[in-house]
């Protein structure tokens, strides 16, 4: 628990072998990207999604820029997205002069309705993003299809999917470019850091060069060329090699992590079950095609009210619980850069009632504390 007593919404985890590895890194003298633990995790990566190539990033909001640039997308071009996402996922696509479209979520996924993005394709389109929310997967299937019919890429936000799969496929690995997070909100952390996973073979040489500040330095260092030089758009989206040691311990233990994470999950769901039946609340919903990886547990409060007492009465027991996005079509921001296709009822309304309650390992020790809590705030609502 935190220093207050309060037990906190998150709390960093690490495994054991994250302070060995950082050390064996000091001691071999090299500290910065690409290095021995750089490698170790690009193998575990490409072995575990079976990415034609995984690449380090120092975010995830760096792995989602690497997309962009690698979708060539530019001023006048139009990417769709949803709304009830974090703001990485348009800024990256603004970033280069695009225009996000946003598209209503699905009522039991909070994924984009897949049914509503053919409809916002026009001429500059260029590509569609989708968010698995949860680590829940969006329904690919259509999504690729629509993709091919058009010549559109696709790019995965998986920010939050490791180690989750839809119809068997690693999220990521789906579509011709994925991301993923590792910053310490997530499943599997180094504090900060991403990775851009490609998928499409055509991209892989393209991508190292765009990650080396645009030069052809990769090649370099493997001896394909006798000197490195400027060859494309890029910036420095490589983590430091202390990162990478950390990750590599993380990784090293994904899969005790995430079974640890489901059985809190499932915790949760049980608990919540008579809630939903009373009316309370709406548990999340996993389609039986999807093996989501327990990133968060949320739930769907009445309306807004609600959800405010709900927050509140879990604060005044000592249990931090968060609401999420606030919808970027709504937003400052939004208005001014991105548009709307079609109404967004649907993003609107459960971004209103949703919250999360806590998700980290070792929160077993406390849970019986926050469900009696819970369940404190949900009879409260009659």
């Amino acid at each position: 628990m935190s220093a207050s007593g309060m037990i906190p919404f998150n709390r960093p985890h690490m495994t054991g072998g994250e302070l060995a590895n950082i050390a064996e890194a000091h001691a071999a003298g090299h500290l910065s990207g690409d290095g021995a633990f750089t490698r170790r995790c690009h193998a575990w990566l490409e072995r575990e999604t079976g990415a034609r190539r995984a690449l380090l990033t120092h975010s995830c909001t760096a792995a989602l820029e690497m997309s962009a640039l690698l979708a060539n997308v530019g001023p006048g071009d139009e990417v769709i997205l949803p709304s009830y996402t974090f703001v990485s996922t348009a800024n990256a696509f603004v970033l280069r002069g695009a225009t996000p479209v946003f598209v209503d979520v699905r009522a039991d996924t909070l994924n984009i309705d897949e049914r509503l993005v053919e409809a916002a394709v026009t001429p500059r389109t260029r590509a569609i993003c989708v968010v698995h929310y949860a680590g829940v997967g969006c329904e690919m299937d259509v999504i690729l299809a629509i993709a091919a019919r058009h010549g559109l890429v696709v790019v995965e936000d998986a920010a939050q999917g490791i180690m989750s799969r839809w119809r068997g496929q690693p999220l990521g690995s789906i579509g011709a470019l994925g991301t993923l997070s590792f910053h310490e909100t997530k499943n599997v952390i180094c504090g900060e850091g991403g990775a851009l996973l490609v998928n499409d073979p055509a991209l892989v040489a393209r991508a190292e060069i765009i990650r080396e500040k645009g030069t052809d330095r990769g090649r370099f260092f493997r001896g394909e060329v006798d000197r490195y030089t400027w060859c494309d758009l890029g910036s420095s989206f490589l983590p430091g090699e202390i990162t990478a040691a950390f990750l590599a311990a993380q990784l090293d233990h994904a899969r005790a992590l995430t079974d640890g994470r489901l059985a809190l999950w499932a915790r949760y769901h049980a608990w919540a079950q008579a809630h939903e039946q009373a009316g309370r609340v709406r548990r999340p919903v996993v389609p039986a095609h999807c093996e989501h990886n327990a990133h968060m547990y949320y739930l769907l409060a009445p309306d807004l009210a609600s959800r405010t007492r709900i927050l509140e009465s879990l604060r005044a027991d000592g249990v931090l619980s968060v609401f999420h996005y606030v919808p970027l079509h709504s937003s400052p921001a939004g208005t001014r850069l991105g548009r709307t296709h079609g109404s967004l009822d649907v993003t609107d309304d459960v971004s209103a009632r949703l919250f999360r309650l806590p998700m980290w390992i070792g929160l077993d020790a406390h849970m019986d504390r926050v469900l009696e809590a819970a369940d404190r705030a949900l009879h409260a609502l009659g």
